[in-house]
């Protein structure tokens, strides 16, 4: 204990020190680098970029090229990155015009862009950074407008005409992930890189440190911090890993879901890591900071990624949960077969369907409860919008003066949570001061906002909600990412989905 406190105080104190001596150093050296790099870009980006490049770039960009990957590698040399480890051989444009980056979970994983002067895809807005916006149109990004309702697919099309372009445009790198993850798996792949059906190249990104002040995800310390902790440090290593040229099959070039599996299978295979089918989606959802948190048994993950298996997006189904309220309110708790629940989401039955219908089929005789299904997706829709989610749900379950009894709430409840099992006597009987035997959403709303943790409080006091990522095989734990969606709690190598009441 006395050694353990010694190492703490030590560690402080070292870091005081570095704070006020290397730090300041090493930022003022990155920003003059920065500065230095923002002349030859400037002028380099006159007028359009993007205009049709060269067929052989022009000896003045190349130049430019040398100069400015120069540059960069002297910022990140001053920064503290002194080991920068490249293995294998970056193919050139022709046989690769798409590099698939992985793991994603840092702002350092620049350093890749910045080595190979790749275009990537960012923000619209990210052009207009004093300084930063200049150096990042340099590489011609592919920009993504979130004003725009269309720019999902103007992306696509353009990562495809670029692509499609025999090496004519600079390669474009992208981190299929989508998002920053601590590294100790690699989550699903977005198909963006892998609709154009173009071989790309893998590249996997190691942070061999012994005290990891790298990882930048939104569940860990801010983009400030990280610079700070990582900027104090006295060295850093960073590996980059171009991993041999994927070609996709016939299949895969007509399935960029599976071309994209199949290329994230060989990085983690590189990197020793595992995958899981979950997607930051997911993670979204497990951590929620709504007043029914989910708890580490919710199969309301599993439901999340069987909806999206449908080709339904919860994320665009939120207008529709009105309409689908409705239509269970107007049934009055009536259960459907599998047949006519196809009919009420309008899409064909199917194997998938059959595996979302069985979560609801409670008793295993073929029916469930369409209001069931209305609650689960305003959950996954909403996910920190407890109340809405609750007003639904009375709306659906009350009786004419809108009123509900013990059983519904907890249907209600257990829906909402995606749990098997779970006794609200005590939380109902807080709620119905006056023992009448039902309660209204104003008494339930009135009591959740006198007491905020109530579902912690009368529903699963006793239970603990996962914090951590896979536990993959030695591996340091940096900064959280997202529930536990490790392999074997993930769906694989097992049916892909269990029944709420099983």
């Amino acid at each position: 204990m006395l050694a353990h406190s010694f190492w703490k105080t030590l560690k402080k104190e070292q870091m005081a020190f570095m704070t006020l001596t290397l730090f300041p150093i090493r930022l003022l050296l990155v920003l003059i680098a920065m500065l230095l790099a923002w002349p030859f870009t400037f002028f380099a980006t006159l007028g359009s970029s993007e205009r049709e490049p060269e067929p052989s770039p022009a000896s003045w960009r190349k130049v430019v090229d040398v100069l400015l990957k120069a540059i960069m590698r002297a910022m990140w040399f001053a920064g503290g990155f002194h080991w920068l480890v490249v293995k294998g051989q970056r193919a050139p444009p022709s046989e690769a015009a798409i590099l698939t980056l992985a793991p994603h979970s840092s702002y350092f994983d620049a350093i890749a862009v910045t080595m190979t002067m790749s275009s990537i895809v960012m923000k619209a807005e990210s052009r207009n950074i004093p300084i930063w916006g200049t150096l990042i149109k340099y590489i011609r990004p592919v920009f993504v407008s979130r004003s725009d309702q269309d720019s999902r697919r103007k992306t696509v099309e353009e990562i495809r005409r670029r692509a499609q372009s025999n090496g004519k445009w600079p390669q474009i790198m992208i981190f299929p992930e989508g998002t920053c993850t601590n590294r100790t798996c690699l989550i699903t792949f977005k198909p963006g890189a892998f609709i154009p059906g173009v071989p790309v190249q893998p590249v996997v990104l190691r942070y061999p440190n012994k005290l990891d002040t790298i990882t930048w995800t939104w569940q860990g310390p801010g983009a400030l911090k990280i610079l700070w902790l990582t900027l104090c440090q006295f060295h850093n290593r960073v590996e980059i890993e171009f991993l041999p040229v994927y070609s996709p099959s016939d299949e895969e070039k007509k399935d960029p879901a599976l071309y994209a599996s199949n290329v994230r299978r060989v990085m983690a295979e590189a990197l020793g890591v595992s995958v899981t089918d979950y997607t930051y989606d997911d993670c979204q959802l497990a951590l929620a900071e709504g007043q029914l948190r989910l708890p580490a048994d919710t199969c309301l993950l599993e439901f999340a990624r069987l909806v999206r298996g449908l080709g339904l997006k919860p994320e665009t189904l939120e207008k529709d949960l009105d309409k689908y309220s409705d239509r269970a309110q107007t049934q009055g708790g009536r259960r459907v077969g599998l047949p006519e629940f196809a009919e009420y989401l309008g899409v064909p039955v199917s194997d998938a369907l059959q595996d979302l219908f069985s979560l609801f089929d409670e008793s295993g005789d073929g029916t469930m409860d369409p209001r069931e299904y209305v609650v689960a997706l305003s959950v996954v829709c909403r996910p920190s919008r407890t109340l809405d989610t609750v007003q639904l749900a009375f709306k659906m379950y009350g009786s004419q003066d809108g009123c509900v009894d013990e059983g519904a709430l907890s249907s209600i409840l257990k829906t909402a949570l995606g749990v098997a099992e779970l006794t609200v006597t005590d939380l109902f009987r807080a709620i119905d001061k006056e023992e009448t035997g039902r309660i209204t959403f104003a008494d339930f709303r009135r009591f959740a906002e006198a007491f905020p943790d109530f579902a912690e409080d009368y529903l699963y006091p006793d239970q603990t909600r996962p914090e951590s990522c896979p536990r993959t095989p030695p591996a340091p734990a940096p900064n959280g990412f997202c529930a536990d969606f490790s392999p074997e709690n993930s769906g694989v190598g097992r049916k892909p989905f269990r029944k709420k009441l099983d």
